[in-house]
C-alpha cells in the first residue's frame, strides 16, 4: 500500500445569503469555524494545509452537515501544480 500524499490547501467559504445561522457548522469543526453574536459563521480566511487530515476531516463534515448547504470547501492548489 503506498502512501498519500496531500499538497496544496484549502479554504471554507460561506455563501452568506445561503446561511442562516444554524450553527451546527461551528459544532462540527469548531476548531475552524466559529459564531458571531448573531450565530453565523466566522472563518479564518487563512488557507489549511490539506496535509492536515484533522482539519480536512471537520471540514467535510461541516459542509455535508449544513441544512442550507451554505458551506463548501475550496482547494486551493500549490503554485506550479496542475
Amino acid at each position: 500500500m503506498g502512501v498519500i500524499r496531500r499538497h496544496g490547501q484549502f479554504v471554507i467559504r460561506v455563501n452568506p445569503i445561503l446561511c442562516d445561522g444554524f450553527g451546527h457548522c461551528a459544532e462540527l469543526a469548531p476548531e475552524i469555524i466559529h459564531l458571531d453574536e448573531w450565530g453565523y459563521p466566522v472563518i479564518d480566511p487563512e488557507p489549511i494545509p490539506l496535509a492536515d487530515v484533522g482539519a480536512l476531516t471537520s471540514a467535510r463534515y461541516a459542509e455535508r452537515g449544513c441544512p442550507r448547504q451554505a458551506l463548501f470547501i475550496e482547494r486551493i492548489p500549490e503554485p506550479g501544480a496542475r
